[in-house]
């Protein structure tokens, strides 16, 4: 009997048993970190590549080849009527089916501040599966300011996902004017099941602190804070001062993205 090493297949050239998986950052109308993003990707082994809103809109085939979706950060369309609101609308028009079916697959998506605005507006947040549209909305923060400062956030070690492996704390800046989780009255009694991560300092007012949102399969993520913006140990506003006293060995962020590479890889 002929065996077939786990991982190999008889049939895959060279260059395909050695491709890297593929990472759409979405760019256009507004996002402006989809550089960082793509530089924390490919840090960690993703051929990662951006991509025109409008091209993913016209092109959806373009998701068959990729294994993540990033909705990056930024100002999409100006936050005109809600953050995220009208890239939600644009995406549940022309692309709801083949989104939900990228999920379905087990593929991942990840949303990044104004992302994570974008995938709750379409309803991938809590979980498309179990609670459907208008489940939770991120709205102004209770201050009613613009939050521009560094965070650390507890890992709730309850709920598994592929993005937090090793991870117990993580830190990463926020940037946001947007960011205080509201939830479906029907959707609290299981919320705890989803919220990833939470801040130690609620400083937004979202729902018990929560900073991010995973769905059952692990593999839909949604944060707040930043980790492209962490993904070098001299990013910390502590380098300088009191390197000798910070606590990690690597950025939160680096470990955050190099976590969904080793889960598809």
């Amino acid at each position: 009997m002929n065996c077939i090493a786990l991982g190999q297949h008889p049939y895959l050239s060279l260059e395909e048993k050695i491709m890297p998986p593929k990472a759409i950052v979405l760019y256009g109308d507004g996002f402006n970190t989809e550089q960082e993003t793509i530089f924390a990707l490919s840090q960690v082994g993703f051929g990662a590549f951006q991509l025109h809103i409008t091209d993913l809109l016209n092109f959806s085939n373009k998701l068959d080849d990729a294994a993540m979706l990033v909705v990056p950060g930024g100002f999409s369309f100006g936050d005109e009527i809600r953050s995220g609101k009208v890239l939600a609308l644009k995406l549940k028009n022309k692309l709801i089916d083949a989104l939900n079916n990228f999920v379905d697959q087990g593929k991942f998506v990840l949303g990044i501040c104004n992302g994570f605005q974008v995938l709750t507006s379409l309803g991938l947040l809590p979980d498309h599966n179990l609670f459907g549209e208008h489940a939770a909305a991120l709205i102004r923060n209770q201050s009613g300011k613009f939050s521009n400062h560094w965070v650390k956030m507890t890992v709730n070690e309850k709920v598994k996902s592929p993005f937090l492996t090793n991870l117990k704390t993580l830190s990463a800046p926020v940037r946001h004017g947007e960011g205080k989780l509201v939830l479906r009255s029907d959707v609290i009694p299981a919320i705890e099941q989803h919220a990833c991560l939470k801040y130690e300092d609620n400083f937004s007012g979202t729902y018990d602190g929560i900073a991010a949102l995973t769905n059952k399969g692990g593999n839909v993520f949604g944060l707040m804070p930043h980790p492209e913006a962490f993904v070098s140990l001299s990013q910390h506003p502590a380098w300088t001062a009191k390197q000798a006293k910070l606590s990690f060995d690597k950025p939160d962020g680096l470990v955050f993205f190099q976590n969904a590479f080793n889960a598809l890889n």
